[in-house]
């Protein structure tokens, strides 16, 4: 026992640290048994800060090494090859990528140019949707096109409601619709706290693309 007088010692210190840990666990064990449930996930990625479709690549890679099958949609980015499109078309028996953007909408600077390349790219994520043999699709940027209303937001919550019940769907981009948020199961806001390029770094391989 210890007093102001007389300081723990380093084996107080350990005895009151595994004291804490075991009732953590305990904890930890208790909350854990009441999770049951197993379910295909709707995920979105969303906010103004860096690393949406990064953390979503990342949950493909992790897909991968679980023997998935994953389809990839891309809403906006274009047809500029990307180190993760590098990475996963190694993996064609696993990995299916659909890249159906053309650009940015102040890219394209043509509003039915990019409805029609929104249309035909959910068209492509309706067909990956329905296969079978999918266990995650990611819907890359579709909350860009979901925002300038390129793509009836209705239709796309109805498809993504109805999917199966173990498919995971993962959507990004910043600005998601309030009923998106509110139909999916795990949403994630990116914060921006600080970013290179107001510095005037500008996009790089390896850390953009």
């Amino acid at each position: 026992m210890t007093t102001p007088e007389t300081p723990a010692t380093e084996t107080d210190l350990d005895r009151r640290h595994a004291e804490k840990m075991a009732k953590k666990k305990a904890a930890r064990a208790k909350i854990l048994a009441t999770k049951t449930i197993e379910k295909g996930l709707l995920i979105v990625h969303t906010g103004k800060g860096k690393g949406k479709s990064t953390a979503a690549f990342g949950l493909v890679a992790r897909a991968l090494g679980n023997r998935f099958r994953v389809g990839i949609v891309q809403f906006v980015k274009g047809k500029w090859q990307t180190g993760e499109r590098a990475v996963f078309e190694r993996f064609p028996d696993q990995v299916t990528i659909r890249t159906m953007g053309e650009g940015f909408t102040w890219e394209t600077q043509d509003r039915q140019r990019d409805i029609a390349a929104a249309r035909a790219a959910w068209d492509a994520a309706k067909a990956l949707i329905a296969d079978p043999g999918y266990r995650m699709i990611v819907l890359d940027e579709l909350n860009i096109v979901l925002r300038y209303d390129y793509l009836p937001l209705d239709e796309v919550l109805a498809t993504l409601n109805a999917r199966r019940p173990d498919l995971h769907v993962v959507v990004t981009g910043r600005n998601a619709k309030d009923a998106l948020i509110e139909a999916a199961d795990l949403v994630t806001e990116m914060t921006m706290i600080k970013h290179s390029f107001r510095a005037g770094v500008k996009a790089q391989a390896g850390i953009e693309f």
